[in-house]
């Protein structure tokens, strides 16, 4: 069986149903194949259905009129169709690449059982399956590892401390979050961590996972040191899913390399989102996504000077409790540009033990070049606007001070 349609875009997560979304409301119809057995969702929220502060349906998206369950085998360029697990083969006009990305499985002895799935009591955290199979695993008591201090182990720390887990995380780099936080900002992050009773381990490599009975039983450290375990969540990083692209024999580096117009090697191609790679980047982030699938839909419905030409994104992160005057209080933090000064940058700032805030910015001659806040985040709006304008700053030698203690808004 052969359907048509003018823009066939392949998956839904955020980016894919954004786009969707934005060419319905311009006119142009569009196809969405997605793979995931439950409603398009965003993946930016999974950590507060894993804490039980959210269900699943909270953090559904909209869902589109035009969406097909299938998975895609594959893509013919020459004759501009998708085939499908199912049989089914769609045709298309333009075909846009919203893939994604996946976890990334480390490379440990005993990861895999001899027929290549994940022992008992081991999960990845990126899809709502892993999501809804962790938090049905959890209970008060078990002892849970982390393997990854990024931002999704410490979500995933966060949340599964607040329901009841005893839990370790180890993270093989010298800090917590470490591609988005000075180090001051990291040990704020430790800090609560280790206040909600998880215990973190840094410049920590992992090398084994042992099971027995087809469960995990413990994680076993480069030093030898064995950590029980009833629990092992995988949050070592994502890689952009990029198999259809290359296998199609399209232009993949990191992820789908793609120019201002979101196009691909192929010109009726286009990728958005976590598996597309622009000016040699691959952002991994929601608001990337959003910008891009606004970009492609312009251009696609054909408005003049539709380009997408990069975003200047802050990663913001709030680390929220079920609530209840004995609940654990919200943790705020936000990172933008570049955190870590260089020879010669003016650096302003402002920290707090006892309340546990710290603001900080980063100025380079008369350009604001980055900030992190932890805490209090009034005055992130502002910071943000004077950063992502990337204009001059006042002359006067007083605004970094004056943003980090105005409310500019959030």
């Amino acid at each position: 069986m052969t359907s048509n349609a003018p823009v066939v875009v392949i998956g839904a997560g955020l980016a894919g149903v954004t786009l969707a979304r934005r060419l319905g409301e311009l006119g142009t119809p569009a196809l969405l194949v997605g793979d995931e057995g439950h409603r398009p969702y965003n993946r930016v929220l999974l950590a507060e259905v894993l804490a039980g502060r959210y269900g699943p349906e909270v953090i559904a998206l909209p869902e589109p009129a035009g969406l097909i369950r299938a998975r895609v085998t594959g893509i013919d360029r020459a004759g501009r169709t998708v085939r499908c697990a199912d049989g089914s083969v769609i045709a298309y006009d333009r075909l846009v690449l919203a893939t994604g990305s996946h976890a990334v499985l480390p490379p440990l002895r005993g990861l895999f059982t001899p027929d290549r799935a994940l022992p008992g009591g081991v999960h990845a955290f990126r899809t709502m399956d892993d999501c809804l199979g962790l938090s049905g695993a959890v209970r008060p008591g078990v002892r849970a590892v982390v393997i990854g201090g990024g931002l999704l182990g410490v979500s995933a720390a966060r949340a599964l401390a607040v329901r009841g887990a005893q839990v370790v995380l180890a993270q093989q780099s010298e800090r917590l979050m470490e591609r988005q936080l000075d180090p001051a900002a990291s040990r704020l992050v430790r800090r609560h961590l280790e206040g909600l009773g998880v215990e973190v381990h840094t410049e920590c490599r992992v090398r084994d996972v042992r099971s027995a009975g087809g469960a995990v039983r413990s994680v076993e450290l480069a030093d030898g040191y064995a950590l029980g375990a009833g629990l092992v969540v995988l949050a070592c990083g994502v890689r952009p899913r990029a198999g259809l692209a290359r296998a199609a024999g399209l232009e993949v580096r990191e992820g789908v390399v793609v120019d201002d117009g979101l196009r691909t090697s192929d010109p009726y191609v286009h990728a958005i989102g976590d598996c597309a790679q622009h000016a040699g980047r691959v952002y991994g982030l929601a608001a990337p996504a959003l910008e891009q699938a606004d970009a492609l839909a312009g251009l696609l419905a054909g408005e003049a000077g539709a380009r997408y030409t990069g975003t200047r994104s802050l990663t913001r992160l709030t680390l929220a409790g079920p609530g209840g005057p004995f609940g654990p209080a919200p943790f705020d933090l936000a990172a933008f540009g570049e955190t870590d000064p260089r020879p010669g940058d003016d650096v302003v700032q402002l920290a707090d033990a006892t309340r546990g805030t710290y603001r900080k910015v980063v100025v380079r001659g008369d350009r604001l070049v980055g900030g992190v806040l932890v805490g209090e985040l009034g005055t992130v709006g502002a910071l943000a606007r004077a950063w992502e304008g990337a204009e001059p700053l006042p002359s006067d030698g007083g605004p970094p001070l004056h943003l980090l203690t105005h409310d500019g808004g959030s």
